[in-house]
């Protein structure tokens, strides 16, 4: 991964900072009081929680990131801050401190990413052993026929018309133009690597349903509500070629 030391990653690395200050023991303390308060007024409420409502805000992005919680220190983190606040931080602490942060951030996100892998590989081994009727392929996307359609298959300089139906291996939904009722045209160069191989494999009026691995998928980010390193499974309905 290549370090970047601009003002704006440096931002970024200041926000992590702020996300374990709610779980401080005077932030629980914080939010304990919050709770006797629930009968006062609104605008007391959200002068007081201004902090911890941050807090949420900047937590949720990070999640979203995927990063481990049990990887920080809610203790070495408020040092941190109280060091920055305290300290007039020159531009080489900061860059020392930002290739602290992105080493140990990489190491952590390498062994997250080898964990699921291997967990990744138990899975389609059993996906396919538990059922007869999945084809895996080379590239190690699997899926079964559900509709044989005998139509025209695409090319990769293709538009196409999918119904689809997004799901991650727990059954969270994470896209469906079937729930949206309204199909989907896009074209084939168009979309992840998995969907683009698998496409130019059925034929119009097919519906497989589909397994792709996290690498043909959206690989190490986290999409929406999709965590990095994640499996996709789609139903997939090919309605045309256009």
């Amino acid at each position: 991964m290549k370090l970047s030391m601009n003002a704006s990653s440096w931002g970024a690395a200041l926000l992590l900072l702020f996300i374990m200050l709610s779980m401080t023991p005077e932030a629980s303390a914080q939010r304990r009081k919050k709770k006797r308060r629930k009968k006062q007024k609104t605008v007391q409420v959200d002068s007081l929680g201004l902090s911890y409502n941050y807090g949420l805000l900047v937590g949720a992005s990070i999640a979203m990131q995927g990063i481990p919680k049990d990887s920080l220190s809610a203790e070495e983190i408020a040092a941190g801050i109280m060091k920055a606040l305290e300290t007039e931080l020159d531009p080489e602490m900061m860059d020392q401190a930002q290739e602290r942060f992105m080493a140990r951030m990489e190491a952590v996100q390498a062994a997250q990413a080898e964990a699921k892998l291997a967990e990744e590989k138990t899975w389609f081994a059993d996906n396919a052993k538990n059922n007869k009727s999945i084809i895996t392929l080379e590239s190690g996307i699997q899926y079964e026929v559900l509709t044989a359609g005998e139509g025209e298959k695409p090319t990769a300089e293709s538009s196409v018309t999918t119904h689809y139906h997004g799901m991650l291996t727990n059954g969270t939904v994470f896209d469906s133009s079937v729930d949206r009722g309204q199909p989907a045209t896009f074209p084939v160069g168009g979309v992840i690597q998995g969907w683009q191989e698998i496409l130019q494999l059925m034929p119009t009026g097919s519906k497989w349903k589909v397994y792709i691995p996290s690498a043909l998928g959206y690989g190490s980010q986290a999409v929406g509500n999709i965590p990095p390193n994640s499996i996709l499974i789609f139903e997939i309905e090919l309605l045309s070629i256009n």
